[in-house]
């Protein structure tokens, strides 16, 4: 099986300004990793390169591929990787139905917009997936009316939906961009749960996030970043610890465990 994704030597600018240096990073398919540092570390610009809204600068020793592929049609790619960025749906998607807010997920549309063509492949896809996320009493409701927990759920399910389930090879990789911003205790415990249960059910994580409590248990890699930069990647159990959290977020950090889960303060 390729990797999901590969990258060398990858420099990427934005503006004048480059902001991230010489990136060396391998991620296997369906593996759970969580990518840590201090805001401005460059973690999003991390998150864009891999997405392809952002591309490095024409390097010889520069190399990026993804699930084994230097080249993609950005459509066929994002219906293998599944995207959910911290910002909660906007217009036209609000006044979308949940049903219908994960089908956009096929076209990567705002809405159901008249052009776009919905098989009953499609639906019964949706409808399946509206059940993986515990969603299917949004099935009929309106996004704007649901809480900001219950958006983020149906935006998951959003990226989730295009995800091929004929082989190990085709398992979708889902990359959270600050996933539990905006939401409240209640709303943070339940993405938690769901992220863990999708862990546990093989689709591959790539958490990025400044929020110790959310890396669920099932993450064991953990990446930190810090001006541009990753200056360590390593096992959970010797990178999550108060000295070098200390050291990342340059802030004294005491930290404890509980049920797998970390918090610091």
């Amino acid at each position: 099986m390729a990797p999901f994704l590969h990258l060398a030597h990858v420099n990427v600018a934005r503006g004048e300004n480059i902001v991230l240096h010489d990136i060396n990073l391998t991620v296997n398919t369906g593996e759970h990793i969580a990518i840590l540092g201090p805001n401005g570390c460059g973690k999003s610009t991390l998150i864009k390169t891999i997405t392809c809204e952002c591309y490095p600068l024409v390097q010889p020793e520069t190399k990026i591929s993804i699930f084994g592929r230097e080249r993609w049609d950005l459509t066929e790619l994002k219906k293998r990787l599944g995207v959910v960025s911290a910002e909660l749906p906007g217009k036209p998607t609000l006044s979308t139905v949940g049903r219908d807010a994960v089908l956009t997920g096929f076209f990567s549309s705002s809405t159901l917009w008249p052009n776009l063509t919905v098989t009953e492949a499609m639906r019964t896809r949706a409808d399946e997936i509206l059940h993986q996320i515990d969603a299917v009493p949004l099935a009929n409701k309106p996004v704007g009316e649901m809480s900001a927990g219950q958006q983020r759920r149906i935006m998951i399910g959003r990226a989730l939906v295009g995800s091929s389930s004929a082989a190990a090879d085709e398992k979708q990789m889902l990359l959270l961009d600050e996933p539990s911003n905006a939401l409240d205790l209640a709303a943070q415990a339940d993405l938690r749960d769901l992220l863990r249960r999708l862990a546990q059910q093989g689709t591959g994580i790539l958490l990025i996030t400044h929020h110790i409590a959310d890396i669920p248990p099932e993450i064991d890699r953990i990446l930190m970043m810090k001006d541009g930069r990753i200056i360590a990647d390593g096992p959970k159990s010797d990178l999550l610890t108060a000295p070098r959290l200390s050291d990342l977020f340059k802030t004294e950090v005491h930290l404890t465990q509980k049920d797998g889960f970390h918090h610091a303060w």
